[in-house]
């Protein structure tokens, strides 16, 4: 039987590079891969075709390369990269490109990497967290959000995956343990004591592939997932664990978290606002056990850092 092709953004990044060899590295899998790049020459995109993916360039910017890059594709995973140009208008305009192009491809099943429209909880006159770039309450959350009705509207099959804190941000985002002025390790967040849903980005990819792997039950559905749920003293015990020295979590205001001048501090400040502030709701689109059934390897915080702790930088 012909195996099926999933066309996958971002396949050199994070969350596609999971899900890449989440199906490369399974021998009977339904599915094959094509990896779509603005880089097909890179280190990276030569990794993926050594590991027998087929490589396609595109720009989430040109539609037209995007229909090209899924013509034929059963399947095509979704993710913007807002990080790397800080412009929600542009990651919405995107995603409008991604579903303008699956639709036209006729794709089956397209599943859209995304979050919640913050907005829709804490709308734009509401202050109790800043207003940004005048239209976004976490732009990062927003654009993304923006974006759902987009799927929807067109009438892409679509499965919405909202995911999680990666515990990655710990090696290559600047999260990790850092020392106070006591020379005790420290992570910060304004969490309160609120629990922060999170996962290894590995384990994103393979709950994507458990998706695809379901055929159409997640069809025009919402699914959220998660490793874990912890507030930031459990993470912070998690560490003390892992690293064999004390680490403590420190809470600090999310105004002030807002103000540590970092590119990208205002919307993450407001983030961990709005993930404490609306913890209930947040942690219930996060379904843990869900999570393992779709991806029954999914790892616990404890797993990821037993894995990972030599490659977190510690400052």
């Amino acid at each position: 039987m012909e195996k099926k092709t999933i066309a996958v953004l971002g396949a050199t990044g994070a969350q596609g590079g999971s899900l890449a060899y989440a199906i490369l590295n399974d021998k009977n899998s339904p599915f094959k891969v094509r990896a779509i790049t603005r880089k097909p020459d890179s280190d990276k995109a030569k990794d993926l075709i050594n590991s027998g993916a087929d490589v396609i360039a595109a720009d989430l910017d040109n539609k037209d390369s995007l229909k090209k890059a899924f013509k034929g594709a059963y399947g095509v995973f979704a993710v913007t990269n807002f990080w790397e140009h800080f412009s929600p208008q542009k990651e919405t305009n995107q995603a409008k490109n991604i579903a303008i192009a699956a639709k036209e491809a006729g794709v089956k099943h397209l599943i859209w990497s995304s979050f919640e429209d913050t907005r829709e909880k804490v709308p734009l006159n509401d202050d109790r967290m800043p207003t940004l770039l005048d239209h976004y309450k976490v732009p990062h959350f927003d654009s993304k959000g923006e974006a759902n009705k987009i799927f929807m509207e067109l009438g892409v099959p679509t499965t919405l995956l909202f995911t999680s804190f990666y515990w990655d941000n710990f090696i290559y985002f600047g999260m990790g343990p850092k020392k106070g002025q006591d020379g005790v390790l420290g992570i910060t967040m304004p969490m309160r004591d609120k629990k922060l849903p999170g996962m290894a980005v590995e384990d994103i990819g393979k709950c994507a592939y458990g998706i695809f792997k379901a055929g159409d039950t997640y069809i025009n559905k919402t699914v959220g997932i998660a490793g874990e749920h912890l507030t930031g003293a459990q993470m912070a015990e998690g560490f003390s664990k892992a690293l064999g020295q004390k680490v403590v979590y420190n809470d600090v205001p999310a105004e002030m978290y807002r103000g540590f001048g970092f590119p990208g501090a205002e919307d993450l400040g407001n983030m961990f606002q709005y993930k404490a502030d609306f913890n209930k709701e947040y942690c219930g689109a996060r379904n843990l056990d869900e999570s393992r059934v779709l991806n029954p390897s999914l790892k616990t915080f404890e797993a990821w850092l037993t894995a990972n702790k030599g490659r977190i930088p510690l400052e």
